[in-house]
């Protein structure tokens, strides 16, 4: 393992001087061979690193999928994650590896799935792993034979024992599975939805019957829409496509009526991101708009967010089977709507850009800050209750990469700190990030995780595919390298306590594209992580944040042997919270009380 150089944090965007450089500009880099990768067995991690408030605890080697030597061979790519009690389900173009996680220090590769398709992002629900396949070198048998037929779309397996999966069945569609979203509807407990999102080429109508050419005017397309799989839960075997819904179609343009081929977005003089820092005048050439790559479903809210490449929209999703679009957005800035994640309230979206498609150096000095960011908006309601979408503010990591690394937002998800609104997020070789964006105009980052090159001086496509959060810590999926876990650290920006509070909201499952509310159980711990958010807020002088630190211990103490003392000694002291910013941390005291 490499060591590790943790240091003070520099804004995201700021100038600085030589000797005040971020710690990730000019990281030492590795030293794989130019002839294509050292062999698999011995993928080179000797790259310098640094980290402001991740510790890397351990980082594992991608399964070794038969046929396939190359660290560095393109068609041997780490995917998403999706996790599971002790599991982490890691997806590979060529199939997927199970990892137990019950030790993050300690990650053991149980089992792998061969199963070649690519992209090959999973999600788990219950019994059944989903994973999308769009390669047409992909076959219905998950063998490598020109024999068999080919399989693009999405296939079901059953993980009922996670160390022996058993392929089920597969659902074909016309663009294959690029992405896709398991969908709950609640109160429904016998069915889940699967959105695809298909972004390669149509097949034909002779490989699978009833696809149909791009057109814009054609009806029976088998473009500008995804694909609604319906999955019963007690014969997933019965799959199938229900509807391929048109999200993108207007009034006027009842097929295609999003951005069209090629647009070079222009700002307005009144628009405010024309004035943003890091503006690059013209905007860029934005994406037509024929599907979406990726769509977050938040159902506890009844709506989703697609990520639809030329375009931002929300989908209302009361009816899991019949997704409308409520709200769209487009972005001048933005090339190619690459993921979304809510907030936990549902009150904002972020939005990830994948400029230069995942292939490119983009987060070099010489780059804009807001090309191949995040934008963030806010998600505003009328008086009728109809959502709309109004931005922000970009978020970007700081643009100190060299030219050979790949680098641009990309995949992440909430960490669960109480009462902010808190993100880590994959940027390819640009690391890992944890940015705040609790005030959605003014994003924060306040950890990191960054890798140098592979190498000194050949540029390869690679970097973290996916980093999320599950169950108290963060996992990676590096494309070359295999699967790597950290613990988060304080802080100046993030306490013990609030890390705390967040591992302690544990769920039995985790896909970053289906969201649901974070719980926090009342107790000490909570408190004192909101505590520690008034102090830093400055919401209690040094002799106020004294004394309710002194009660809370008392009132602890009193926890396990006198609960009415315990009860009395917190609302006591709730109710000496009466000035602005100490709300919060009085109701924690209130709640906290209510529950013992």
């Amino acid at each position: 393992m490499a060591a590790v150089l943790t240091v003070a944090l520099v804004p995201a965007g700021a100038a600085v001087a030589e000797s005040d450089a971020d710690p990730r500009q000019g990281l030492a880099p590795g030293n794989n061979p130019t002839d294509g990768g050292a062999a698999f067995t011995s993928p080179d991690r000797s790259a310098g690193t640094a980290s402001l408030g991740m510790d890397l605890l351990a980082e594992r080697d991608k399964p070794a999928y038969t046929g396939v030597a190359a660290a560095f061979n393109y068609s041997n790519i780490n995917s998403d994650l999706a996790f599971q009690g002790d599991y982490a389900f890691s997806g590979n173009y060529r199939g997927f590896g199970v990892y137990d996680v019950s030790d993050p220090a300690a990650p053991v590769l149980r089992t792998t799935v061969e199963c070649v398709g690519g992209q090959g992002d999973v999600s788990v629900h219950g019994d059944l792993l989903f994973m999308s396949v769009e390669s047409t070198s992909a076959r219905v048998d998950c063998s490598t034979s020109t024999a068999q037929a080919v399989f693009r779309g999405v296939r079901i397996f059953d993980i009922s024992d996670p160390l022996a999966p058993r392929y089920v069945a597969g659902v074909q569609t016309c663009r294959g599975s690029h992405t896709h979203t398991v969908v709950t509807q609640p109160g429904v407990t016998d069915t889940v939805w699967v959105y695809n999102s298909g972004t390669a080429g149509i097949r034909s109508a002779a490989q699978l019957a009833g696809c149909s050419p791009t057109s814009t005017t054609d009806p029976a397309t088998s473009a500008y829409s995804i694909d609604v799989i319906e999955v019963p839960l007690a014969d997933p075997a019965a799959a199938r496509v229900t509807s391929s819904p048109r999200l993108f179609a207007t009034e006027t343009q009842p097929i295609a009526g999003l951005t069209p081929s090629g647009v070079q977005a222009t700002l307005p003089a009144d628009d405010p991101r024309a004035s943003a820092p890091g503006n690059r005048a013209g905007g860029q050439r934005v994406a037509a708009t024929s599907a979406c790559h990726d769509i977050t479903a938040y159902p506890a809210i009844a709506l989703a967010a697609g990520a639809c490449q030329g375009d931002g929209i929300l989908l209302d999703i009361t009816d899991a089977a019949n997704p409308k679009r409520v709200a769209d957005v487009s972005d001048p800035n933005f090339a190619y709507w690459h993921s979304a994640t809510f907030n936990d309230a549902g009150t904002k979206v972020v939005f990830t850009d994948e400029w230069g498609g995942g292939v490119g150096a983009r987060c070099r000095p010489t780059d804009p800050t807001n090309w191949g960011a995040n934008a963030i908006f806010d998600v505003v309601r009328d008086e009728a209750g109809t959502p709309s979408l109004v931005w922000r503010s970009y978020y970007k990591i700081p643009n100190v990469q060299s030219s050979i690394e790949t680098c641009v937002a990309h995949n992440g998800n909430l960490v669960p700190v109480p009462g902010r609104d808190v993100m880590v997020q994959s940027w390819y070789e640009g690391g890992a990030s944890i940015v705040d964006f609790t005030d959605s105009a003014n994003p924060k980052e306040i950890g990191f995780f960054d890798r140098g090159p592979y190498d000194p001086t050949v540029f390869h496509q690679g970097g973290y595919w996916s980093v999320y959060w599950f169950n108290g810590n963060v996992y990676g999926n590096e494309i070359f390298l295999g699967f790597d876990s950290w613990a988060l650290t304080p802080t100046e920006d993030l306490s013990a306590a609030e890390i705390a509070a967040a591992r302690a909201a544990t769920v039995g499952e985790l896909n970053a594209q289906l969201q649901e509310p974070i719980v926090h159980a009342p107790s000490f711990t909570l408190v004192r992580a909101t505590y520690d958010q008034a102090v830093r807020a400055g919401a209690l002088d040094a002799e106020e944040a004294a004394d309710v630190q002194r009660f809370v211990d008392r009132a602890e103490g009193f926890a396990a042997r006198n609960k009415t003392s315990a009860r009395a000694t917190l609302n006591a002291v709730a109710g000496e919270l009466t000035a602005p910013g100490q709300e919060a941390l009085a109701a924690e005291l209130r709640r906290l009380a209510g529950s013992l």
